[in-house]
């Protein structure tokens, strides 16, 4: 993608992002190391790691308020870095939002968590003005949503101590955002698919059997993928879609 006028350029939208947050601390170091283990089945998460194209961002408690501006901005910097990035650049950026808390989450209160935090970031989101990206769904139970913060759709990942799938069992609370337009160039140049593959094989080895709430986009829902939780078949997601302001 090309860089358009309104927006940074990805050195700058770099200083941004650091500037959001607190500092990188031992948080973030455990969960370089997490991904970093052998047994990690995420393939895309490791080729991520190599490239040092994982960015950790710390942050109080999940679920407190206090978060949710500091948390958008960040993300609204690194949604400039990869809007900015050369198109012929195939290096694939998450950005982590690591929690001090709640350490102690079953899977149904870390997703009622994870959907209150998704919210609030929305809500302030179009608070501010900022359309939904043109490119998703805006219907949470559609196949074809991705969550729209600033202007860029995600696809989250949520981590937690309580999580049932070991590839979901972190220590503290976390959020992984990766950028639904990088997945498009993967499945258009065909790595996508190798990547999914791999992935799926190693989770076997590890867990004994895939996610059971996996899908392709386009087939089902992804916001059942989100908490990382096995959703039940009449679950729908409670996000709601609010008008920009």
């Amino acid at each position: 993608m090309t860089a358009c006028p309104h927006r940074r350029q990805p050195a700058d939208a770099l200083s941004a992002i650091q500037a959001t947050s607190r500092p990188s601390g031992v948080l973030s170091a455990r969960f370089l190391d997490f991904v970093a283990e052998p047994s990690f089945p995420c393939v895309g998460s490791k080729a991520a790691l190599a490239r040092g194209a994982i960015r950790p961002f710390e942050f109080g408690r999940l679920g407190d308020r206090a978060n949710d501006a500091p948390l958008l901005d960040t993300l609204a910097a690194f949604a400039d870095m990869i809007d900015a990035a050369p198109e012929d650049d195939t290096t694939v950026h998450s950005l982590v939002a690591l929690f001090d808390g709640p350490a102690d989450t079953d899977e149904q209160r870390f997703e009622a968590l994870l959907w209150s935090q998704l919210q609030r970031l929305h809500d302030l989101d179009a608070k501010r003005g900022t359309r939904w990206a043109a490119d998703v769904s805006r219907d949470p139970d559609d196949p074809h949503f991705s969550l729209s913060l600033a202007g860029h759709p995600f696809f989250v990942i949520g981590l937690h101590p309580g999580a049932s799938r070991r590839a979901r069992r972190f220590d503290a609370p976390a959020l992984v955002f990766n950028s639904h337009r990088q997945f498009e160039q993967l499945r258009a140049d065909g790595r996508y698919q190798k990547m999914q593959a791999a992935t799926r094989q190693r989770d076997i080895a590890l867990q004994g059997s895939i996610n059971p709430n996996l899908a392709d986009f386009g087939a089902a829902a992804e916001t059942r993928q989100y908490s990382g939780r096995r959703a039940e078949p009449d679950w729908t997601c409670p996000f709601r879609v609010r008008s920009a302001r």
